[in-house]
């Protein structure tokens, strides 16, 4: 891995049942992650998914392209436009820099149909000779 280097991208159907299961398995119970009907009432078209299910989603997305030995060591993510039902979100990553202690910092930016759904930085720790 070296400085520049550009991670292939993922692309990650964004369903109804992934944004349902997200905010359960993540304990948020927020009506707007799971019931379309009050999602509408509060402003929303749909239901939406939730930073968490987005913190999962980045962290997943650099480990898998750095192998099994990737350990997480700090993920910092914001989030722009919604990811709803029926969209597809693509995560692409940008090595920024390598440390002598075998981590990387990368990039990372989610964009759905209507704009940037997360951008963030990851830390990687990743053994001698992986990636």
């Amino acid at each position: 891995m070296i400085a520049g280097e550009e991670l292939a991208p993922l692309e990650i159907a964004v369903t109804r049942t992934l944004i349902v299961a997200g905010a359960l398995a993540s304990r948020d119970y927020q009506d707007v992650h799971h019931d379309a009907e009050l999602a509408r009432e509060k402003g929303s078209p749909d239901i939406f998914m939730n930073i968490l299910t987005t913190n999962g989603l980045v962290g997943r997305y650099v480990t898998d392209r750095f192998g099994p030995s990737a350990v997480l060591r700090r993920v910092a993510i914001r989030l722009g436009a919604p990811n709803y039902p029926g969209d597809t979100m693509v995560l692409s990553g940008t090595v920024t820099a390598v440390g002598d202690d075998g981590t990387a910092e990368v990039a990372v930016v989610g964009v759905n149909g209507i704009g940037r759904h997360v951008t963030g930085t990851v830390t990687v720790a990743v053994a001698e000779g992986a990636a």
